[in-house]
């Protein structure tokens, strides 16, 4: 454990130094490179570091919830003036929380981690015989896929973005914008060449990884490294981004087809909003995440959804940061047997409040997600929260598969893959003369079971990219008002870097 913080701070200190000889840093917390790439263990520790800085960099300030969650979305601050204008699209407004998330670096230390990884991992093989070929090979192909990764949410926050694909030995020159579409493409090729290296399950006699992975059972990675259908999942969402929706199709129906393998499954509704159940640590059935193990004293006080959307009764807080106001939970959740929210029209009675308590005072709390502590206790007292960051699980995927077949034409198959989420919670099946539109029923299906999840705002972008049917939302997508402004501070620190023109 020791070990891999100090690789950890090693690596944000040669990203986030202002020095431009980046590895040049006087400290005798920082494991140099001369005395680290050596052995398996070496190749383990930094692995394991990728992903430990991934999940930092969505935590902090909230901020996979902040980019995904709050624009124009279904959640309203009550008091919190920066959130306002985060939920309004005041990008430039002067607060630190808008300056901090308009800021990459934290990502840029990532990809600069996995960089490094990549290009010092054939040390290790030449030097630890313990190292194997094969070893190495599932290595590579995780951090390539979540490099990849990285490079896609940057294109979907900020869209044109440098790309940097070495470490230079931490000498960088100030590198440019690249057009988004070079990205993705980047994108794309890495993660299909990762998939055909990775396994479905790691230390399970996998045909790609066989034995002990590092020497650790399969319950030791359940659901923390990237797997196989978490690439093409991964692969799914970024061809629907960019509107390939034949592309979509085909990489979604491989995980559907596949998901068994890698230990996925349909969740019921009880489940999914059990303080106990999917949210709570590490799982197979997460495609992908970044879990909060309190077994490991990961858990924590801030990086959670809970920080921002508990309050009494189910915690000690007067009032939540950020709520779902009851007339859009009542427009929303309009099934009168949804498992998730529904309400007895005649007396006004919650039928089912799995996704929010308190829903006849004036502040209804979302608490679909509640992993207080180790996600077993009920003491409002307890204001710390083990709750997994949850990118991408199979109810997501499905639901993208009938969004790409819906727009490709093929209407059965759309129908029966929104039926097989509608029947897990309890409602009725699409019928098109009740409901209309297949593509809004597909929709609305997402911002239902996704809620809190950090998908409304890409919803809400790839939706008005198909319907073209708000003016307002067209005109915001044609001048690039849809991605965050670059911070000041990494334009001033590179003067290659420009400003989105929606923000200057």
């Amino acid at each position: 454990m020791k070990r891999l913080f100090l690789i950890t701070i090693f690596f944000y200190c040669t990203t986030f130094t202002g020095c431009k000889k980046l590895l040049d840093i006087d400290s005798s917390h920082a494991v140099s490179e001369e005395n680290f790439w050596n052995s398996h263990e070496d190749t383990r520790t930094a692995l394991v570091a990728v992903y430990g800085l991934l999940r930092a960099a969505m935590a902090d300030n909230n901020a996979w919830w902040m980019y995904g969650e709050l624009r124009k979305g279904d959640f309203y601050a009550l008091q919190r003036q920066d959130m306002k204008a985060i939920i309004r699209n005041d990008l430039r407004a002067a607060y630190p929380l808008l300056e901090s998330l308009s800021n990459w670096r934290r990502f840029y230390a990532v990809i600069n981690a996995a960089n490094m990884f990549l290009e010092h991992v054939g040390e290790v093989r030449a030097r630890d015989p313990k190292y194997s070929e094969e070893n190495m090979r599932v290595d590579i192909a995780q951090m390539r896929c979540i490099r990849a990764y990285v490079y896609f949410f940057l294109v979907s926050v900020w869209g044109d973005v440098p790309l940097i694909t070495s470490s230079h030995d931490g000498e960088f020159a100030n590198k440019p914008r690249e057009d988004k579409q070079t990205v993705l493409a980047f994108v794309e090729k890495e993660l299909v060449q990762s998939a055909a290296d990775l396994p479905y399950k790691y230390s399970a006699d996998d045909p790609q990884q066989s034995g002990a992975y590092y020497n650790e059972s399969s319950t030791r990675w359940y659901g923390v490294l990237a797997r196989k259908h978490t690439a093409y999942a991964i692969l799914a969402h970024v061809a629907a981004w960019q509107g390939k929706y034949v592309d979509a199709s085909v990489y979604g129906q491989f995980v559907l087809d596949n998901y068994s393998k890698g230990g996925s499954y349909y969740i019921g509704t009880d489940e999914l909003v059990s303080g106990n159940g999917f949210f709570k640590w590490k799982k197979d059935n997460h495609i992908l995440a970044f879990n909060f193990d309190w077994g490991h004293v990961d858990a924590s006080f801030s990086g959670h959804l809970e920080e921002m959307t508990l309050a009494a009764p189910v915690i000690n807080k007067a009032l939540p940061d950020i709520y779902v106001p009851k007339d859009t939970i009542l427009s929303v959740f309009d099934q009168p047997v949804d498992e998730r929210f529904s309400l007895d029209t005649l007396t006004g009675v919650p039928t089912s409040q799995r996704y929010f308590s308190n829903f006849n005072s004036q502040i209804p709390i979302f608490s679909k997600i509640k992993v207080i502590q180790d996600g077993n206790t009920s003491d409002p007292s307890f204001r710390i929260y083990s709750s997994t960051i949850v990118i991408t699980r199979l109810e997501n995927i499905a639901l993208l598969q009938a969004e790409a077949l819906a727009v490709i034409g093929e209407q059965q198959r759309a129908i029966d893959l929104l039926n097989t989420i509608r029947d897990l919670r309890r409602i009725k099946r699409y019928d098109a003369a009740r409901e209309g539109d297949l593509i809004d029923a597909i929709f609305k299906e997402r911002r239902k079971e996704l809620m809190g999840e950090g998908w409304r705002w890409f919803d809400l972008i790839r939706y008005n990219k198909i319907k073209q049917n708000d003016p307002a939302f067209m005109d915001l997508i044609a001048r690039g008002g849809i991605y965050w402004p670059v911070a000041d501070e990494v334009i001033k620190q590179n003067p290659l870097i420009t400003q989105n023109p929606y923000w200057q």
